[in-house]
């Protein structure tokens, strides 16, 4: 199981206050490129909508070109996962944006040009998401090298992929407005362009001693590493619990919910009221990041569980066939229960697992939540069509609780107690003369 051990000594200084402050010119670097990677991101699917729509394609071409990124990333993640463990994450992360740079600024040449064909542009998704999964997993172990105040720096980029999320969609719709699809394809392209100078210009602190020990080369030694990480994955029952609670949650709550929140919105209230309802989602979700800023629970997961129930109020809220004004409150305080639960997660997971093997555990954690997801976006419609769009929805909505009740019964979760106290209560404990009854983890 995880110890503490393990993890750099000024852990115990941020419990302390000792700790540097997050905005150190390095963790602002990497900010900037989180935020202006993120609102690329969110600006590519209104750009693959309306450029291939453009030229005569249908809805399903542009669900392949997506699923072309997405089947890449999950089916690769964690294989960067060992790339990133075994070799620079930095350097990594740049040449994955440079690669990403190009691609994008090619789609721009094939837009602008007006020659779209689809397998070409399935092509380049698919080697976005090569980049995106050998560029993920070095995320994980950057933040705890760059700030003692771990959560806080979490809370932070939290916020910032929250703000842009709300301003990309609006920003690539301008942009095809005023100029063309070809346009957001090359802002999106600038957006890695200015994600890799970030990166180039940001001074990483060494590892801890003994952070990370490469042994041998090839096939063999890449397949160890593989295996490893596995088996530490599997050694930490609250980790491995999450995702396979996760599994549910991804078919029964997050998977429906978003294309039939989409439908049934849409449908019933027209194209304004979703835009309105998918904002107020997004806000919920800067709210929890600042919410995650301030507040600094000793249970990280149980209290991220607790919030996490926030988010049944979204699926509940439409399926129940409330007006839009309620559907934007249910959407709000859905975005902040989720925003808490996933900087809490993160923290969890940066601070309780050992930097040797951090990026390996982030990624199989990436590919393990994500892995469901398709099932249950697949299963929606066969299911609203069998029921009813509105009670797959309350389904959903009841899922939401039955899958935070889950979380917060397994002991392992509810139990594991934050890194800095961890230290705090072993102070304590060396000090006085009865023992702590410390929980292990």
């Amino acid at each position: 199981m995880a110890g503490t051990s393990s993890r750099p000594t000024h852990e115990g200084a941020a419990g302390s206050g000792a700790a540097r402050a997050v905005w150190s010119r390095d963790f602002a670097l990497f900010f900037v490129a989180r935020a202006i990677a993120r609102l690329g991101d969110t600006m590519l699917p209104v750009a693959l909508a309306a450029g291939l729509l453009q030229h005569g394609y249908g809805a399903g071409a542009v669900g392949l070109a997506m699923a072309a990124t997405a089947a890449a990333f999950a089916g690769l993640v964690v294989f960067g996962g060992v790339l990133a463990d075994r070799f620079s994450t930095r350097k990594l992360m740049i040449g994955a944006d440079l690669v990403r740079l190009g691609t994008q600024a090619l789609a721009a040449v094939l837009f602008f040009s007006g020659h779209v064909v689809l397998w070409q542009i399935c092509a380049i998704g698919f080697v976005n998401g090569v980049a995106g999964a050998v560029f993920q997993p070095g995320v994980a172990s950057t933040v705890p090298r760059l700030a003692s105040d771990i959560q806080g720096a979490n809370g932070a980029i939290r916020v910032a992929e929250s703000a842009a999320q709300l301003a990309g969609p609006a920003v690539a719709g301008l942009l095809v407005g005023f100029a063309s699809p070809g346009g957001v394809f090359a802002a999106h392209a600038t957006t890695y362009g200015v994600s890799a100078v970030c990166l180039l210009l940001l001074r990483l602190p060494p590892l801890a001693p003994g952070g990370r020990v490469v042994v041998g080369g090839g096939t063999k030694a890449f397949l160890a590493d593989l295996v490893e990480g596995w088996r530490e994955f599997r050694s930490r029952r609250w980790l491995w619990s999450v995702i396979a609670v996760w599994c549910v949650y991804m078919i029964a709550v997050w998977g429906p919910t978003v294309p039939l929140v989409a439908t049934e919105v849409v449908r019933e209230h027209g194209p304004r009221a979703y835009g309105l309802v998918n904002s107020a989602l997004g806000a919920g979700t800067v709210v929890g990041g600042l919410l995650a800023l301030r507040l600094r629970p000793r249970r990280m997961l149980r209290a991220g569980a607790i919030a996490l129930v926030g988010f049944a109020a979204f699926p509940a809220s439409v399926g129940a066939g409330l007006g839009v004004p309620a559907m934007a409150t249910g959407a709000a305080v859905a975005g902040a229960g989720m925003s808490f639960w996933g900087v809490m997660w993160a923290t969890s997971v940066q601070t309780q697992v050992p930097p040797d093997v951090l990026n390996r555990i982030h990624a199989y954690d990436v590919a393990g939540s994500l892995a469901m997801m398709p099932v249950g976006q697949a299963l929606a419609g066969p299911a609203a069509s069998v029921i009813g769009a509105d009670h797959v929805l309350l389904v959903a909505g009841a899922t939401s609780f039955a899958v935070c009740a889950a979380l917060l019964l397994i002991p392992a979760v509810r139990g594991l107690v934050r890194v800095d106290a961890a230290a705090a209560g072993s102070d304590r404990t060396a000090t006085t003369p009865e023992p702590s009854g410390a929980e292990k983890r």
